[in-house]
């Protein structure tokens, strides 16, 4: 199948173009309009993507060398998201859909990035063949699921509060680093001092008995925002200026070292043999490093995108459609879909 896929969750503008499976193209415009505000702005979010929409499909299609009539599925994101910003892909698509007579596949953006790992030609036989533990970790979204043979899956662990992507953006906007900071802390982590301070854990072994600890693997990251701010306030600049490195790579050091404890007692308690990272904070080479180890020590088969497929972008949403067309899970000429916002846990078969 010929799939174009289009994504317009948050801040990238992205269409795809799939061709039997493989990733014919994948065009991101990342918008850079929301800097000056230290977070993403909704109303310019929207607007952005309404002015790209048009040509980054036409670009998608160009790269791909295919026409329009020759796609046969058309694909887009239709939650969780920013309501704006989700509407202005889902409603493109489901009109570009119409006006062709083609299929349409609303795709749950959550869900996309649960399958990330196995974008390719291969992604049908690419999956594990019993269930797997799935770690999303964005921005937006903390998870940990365990994903079933037959595509549904079971979220057994999510955020209280902050995301850690959202906590990575906050704790570097303290320190300066501008928006989005999670790269830069990346960066800068891999010169400093992991161990120059230790920062709070919330909800791990070490900060309950065993007895509460065993099968909560919810997330807590609002304690470390507060925890990084009390001991920026208690150090003159010029020293939080020597120590920038260390600092950065001690607060990475903090979020990386819950993800891959929560995410290995999961896959211990379940009993499964395989586990994924998606979602934006899969880039990070600090999390890459720590759950490669981790899952090495444990016998564990570990599954990552590509850097290219870790952040928001249409090639997952294209592949999810495929999935979903393969195993009969998708809904066929949706064109009244209705945008949704929340991410609804799912203990259910996709769709």
């Amino acid at each position: 199948m010929n799939i174009l896929g289009i994504e317009t969750s948050c801040d990238e503008t992205s269409a795809a173009v799939l061709v039997g499976g493989a990733v014919r193209a994948n065009v991101v415009s990342s918008q850079r309009c929301h800097g000056d505000f230290g977070g993403v702005v909704p109303e310019l979010a929207s607007r952005e993507h309404e002015r790209l929409i048009v040509s980054i499909v036409d670009d998608a299609l160009k790269e791909a060398n295919i026409r329009k009539n020759e796609l046969d599925v058309i694909a887009a994101t239709a939650g969780p998201g920013l309501i704006g910003a989700v509407m202005v892909g889902l409603c493109f698509g489901e009109g570009l859909a119409w006006a062709l007579g083609k299929p349409f596949v609303p795709v749950n953006h959550v869900e996309a990035h649960i399958f990330s790992p196995f974008i390719g030609q291969d992604a049908t036989t690419r999956i594990p063949k019993g269930d797997f533990v799935a770690l999303t970790v964005s921005g937006g979204h903390t998870l940990l699921s365990v994903v079933h043979q037959d595509l549904s899956y079971e979220v057994v662990g999510r955020t209280i509060d902050d995301a850690a992507g959202e906590a990575f953006d906050k704790t570097g906007k303290m320190l300066g680093l501008g928006y989005p900071a999670g790269p830069v802390i990346d960066r800068l982590s891999r010169q400093g001092d992991p161990k120059f301070h230790r920062f709070p854990r919330a909800l791990t072994a070490s900060s309950q008995t065993s007895r509460n600890y065993h099968g909560n693997y919810d997330f807590s990251f609002s304690g470390l925002k507060t925890s990084v701010r009390t001991w920026l306030d208690r150090h003159d600049p010029a020293h939080v200026e020597r120590h920038i490195a260390d600092i950065a790579a001690s607060v990475q050091d903090a979020i990386v070292s819950v993800l891959v404890e929560k995410t290995i007692a999961a896959a211990r308690q379940f009993r499964v043999e395989a586990v994924s990272v998606a979602g934006g904070v899969s880039a990070n080479s600090g999390l890459r490093a720590a759950m490669g180890e981790a899952c090495r020590t444990h016998g564990l088969e570990l599954f990552i995108p590509d850097a290219a497929y870790s952040t928001d972008n249409a090639a997952m949403i294209a592949t999810m459609a495929g999935l979903m067309q393969s195993r009969g899970k998708a809904v066929a000429n949706a064109y009244d879909v209705a945008p949704f916002a929340r991410f609804v846990p799912a203990g259910r078969a996709l769709h």
